[in-house]
C-alpha cells in the first residue's frame, strides 16, 4: 500500500472510534509514515517521538540518522545529541500551522535545533535557516484546505492519494534531506530532479489555456510541434527540463563569478537570464520563464525552492568533484536520471567518456594533417565538421577546442576567439532530435565562446551551428 494511503487511513481509524484527542493520539500515523519515507533514504531517517527537553522544551519529535544510534551491545545509552534533521511540532487537525509555526515555542524549538517540521496533520511548514542563519519559512505542502475539508477527502482515500500521494512524498523526502549537505553532483541532482517531478505533477492539473501557452511558445521557439500522445508527455518534460536545467546552468555561471567560500552570496533564479551566453537559449528561457506562463501553471513556489537549494551547495566540494568547465555538460545525465530514468532509457541518453571524445577528436584532426596535407587540420577553414547526433555537444566542443589550440599554437591569440566563433557559427554542425540536449549543446558553446573572449551576441542575432532535426530523415 502507499504510505500516504496508509497515513490517511491512519487517521481515519483512529479517529473513528471517538477516543481519539485532537493532537497526541494520531502521533503513530505520523511517526509510521515519517519513518516509512525516511527508511528510502541515504543515510535513513527516523522519528522519535517526544524526545527529552535539552532546554527548549519537549518536541512532539525528532528526526534522527543512523549515526545517532549506538550498538545494540552498549549498556548505557548515548548522551543525548541534536537530532539530525531537526524537530517536529504538531497540534490538532483544526488549529493553523502558520500560527504554530510563529509561536514562541517554535521559536525556542528552533534556536535549539535549527530545523522545525510543523504541521496540523493536514498542512506541514518547514522552518530552517535561510540569510544569516535567521528563521525562514521553506517549503510548505497543503493536504486540505480545511479540517472539514481534509476529514471528507480522507473518507474516500484512493482520489485523494492520486491527488497528493507522489508530489507529498517528494516532498517530505526533501524536508528529511533538508538538513543534509549538498556536495557531490548526485546530491544535487537528486534535489533537483525533485523539484523537477513535483513541476511536471503540478503541470498534470494545470488549466488547459496556460499549458496551450506555453506550449506555443516552446514549439516556436524550438521549431517543433508536440504532437498528442507521447507528444504530450514529451512536451511536459521538455519545458521542465529547459526551465530547470536553464536554472542550473546559470547557478554554474553565476558561481564562476564569485568566491565559493562566500556564504553570503546569494543565487535568484528569476535573474537567471542574465547568466545564460547562448543568445538562443537566452531567448527561450525569457519567453518561458515569465510571471504569465509560470504562475498559471503554479510554478513559481517550485521554482524559488530550487533557488533555494542551489544556495545550500557547498559549491567548494560541488565543484571538485564536478570540472567547472564540465558542469553543465555532464551533469545533465545524472540529472536526467533522476528525474525521469524511464526517458533517459528510451531515448538512449549515454555519454561518452571525455577520454574517448578527446582521443577521436585528435585522430580526426592528425589524420587531416597527415594523410591529406591540411597543415592546421580542423582548424582550417575549409574542414567541415558534422555531428549528426551530437546530444549535449561534446564532441563539437572539444573540436573547438582542437581549433582554438591550434590557432593558440600559431601566436595568434588576438585574433583566436574570433576564429573559433566563426568555425562555430559557420562550419562545426550538430543535428539533435530532442530538445533538452540541445538546449544543453547551445549552453556549452556559448559558454566556450564566452570563455574564449568571443561571446555570441544577442544583437547580431549570432548562434552556433546546432540544430533541432532529424539526421535521417534529410
Amino acid at each position: 500500500m502507499h504510505p500516504f494511503d496508509t497515513y490517511i487511513r491512519d487517521l481515519r481509524g483512529i479517529r473513528s472510534t471517538g477516543a481519539a484527542v485532537k493532537e497526541t493520539s494520531y502521533y503513530p500515523a505520523l511517526a509510521n509514515l515519517l519513518n516509512e519515507v525516511g527508511k528510502t533514504l541515504k543515510p535513513p531517517v527516523r522519528c522519535v517521538i517526544n524526545i527529552k527537553n535539552r532546554g527548549a522544551g519537549i518536541p512532539d519529535g525528532g528526526l534522527f540518522t543512523p549515526d545517532q544510534f549506538q550498538s545494540h551491545g552498549e549498556a548505557e545509552p548515548l548522551d543525548p545529541q541534536n537530532p539530525s534533521r531537526g524537530v517536529i511540532e504538531v497540534k490538532g487537525t483544526g488549529d493553523d500551522v502558520q500560527v504554530i509555526a510563529g509561536s514562541s515555542q517554535v521559536s525556542k524549538y528552533f534556536g535549539k535545533y535549527r530545523q522545525v517540521l510543523v504541521t496540523n496533520y493536514r498542512d506541514f511548514v518547514l522552518l530552517a535557516e535561510g540569510e544569516g542563519a535567521a528563521p525562514v519559512l521553506q517549503e510548505t505542502y497543503r493536504l486540505a484546505p480545511s479540517e472539514a475539508a481534509f476529514w471528507t477527502a480522507a473518507s474516500d482515500p484512493a482520489p485523494f492519494v492520486t491527488l497528493h500521494g507522489e508530489r507529498f512524498l517528494e516532498y517530505l523526502k526533501r524536508v528529511l534531506l533538508h538538513a543534509a549537505p549538498l556536495k557531490t553532483p548526485q546530491d544535487v541532482a537528486w534535489f533537483l530532479a525533485s523539484y523537477a517531478r513535483d513541476a511536471r505533477l503540478r503541470m498534470e492539473g494545470a488549466d488547459l489555456p496556460a499549458l496551450a501557452t506555453v506550449r506555443a511558445t516552446l514549439e516556436t521557439a524550438l521549431g517543433v510541434r508536440f504532437d498528442p500522445g507521447k507528444g504530450e508527455h514529451f512536451f511536459r518534460s521538455t519545458l521542465v527540463q529547459t526551465l530547470f536545467y536553464g536554472i542550473f546552468s546559470a547557478w554554474v555561471l553565476w558561481s564562476r563569478q564569485r568566491d565559493p567560500g562566500d556564504g553570503a552570496a546569494r543565487f535568484d533564479w528569476r535573474r537567471a537570464v542574465w547568466e545564460l551566453q547562448a543568445p538562443m537559449i537566452r531567448a527561450l528561457f525569457s519567453q518561458l520563464a515569465t510571471p504569465d506562463n509560470l504562475e498559471p501553471l503554479n510554478l513559481v513556489e517550485v521554482l524559488d525552492w530550487t533557488g533555494q537549494a542551489l544556495n545550500r551547495v557547498d559549491r567548494a566540494a560541488f565543484f571538485a568533484r564536478f570540472a567547472e568547465e564540465n558542469a553543465v555538460q555532464y551533469f545533465y545525465e545524472p540529472f536526467l536520471e533522476a528525474f525521469d530514468p524511464e526517458l533517459r532509457r528510451d531515448l538512449g541518453v549515454w555519454y561518452t567518456p571525455p577520454e574517448v571524445i578527446k582521443y577521436m577528436v585528435a585522430r580526426v584532426d592528425s589524420a587531416l594533417k597527415d594523410d591529406l596535407g591540411i597543415a592546421d587540420g580542423l582548424a582550417d577553414p575549409r574542414v567541415y565538421v558534422l555531428d549528426p547526433c551530437c546530444g549535449t555537444g561534446g564532441y563539437l566542443l572539444e573540436v573547438l577546442k582542437h581549433i582554438a589550440a591550434t590557432v593558440a599554437a600559431r601566436g595568434e591569440d588576438a585574433l583566436g576567439g574570433m576564429e573559433v566563433k566563426q568555425a562555430a557559427m559557420h562550419r562545426v554542425f550538430g543535428f539533435e532530435l530532442l530538445p533538452a540536449p540541445f538546449v544543453v549543446a547551445h549552453l556549452q558553446l556559448g559558454l566556450f565562446l564566452q570563455k574564449a573572449g568571443a561571446p555570441l551576441t544577442q544583437t547580431q542575432r549570432e548562434r552556433a551551428a546546432v540544430y533541432l532535426t532529424n539526421a535521417l530523415t534529410g
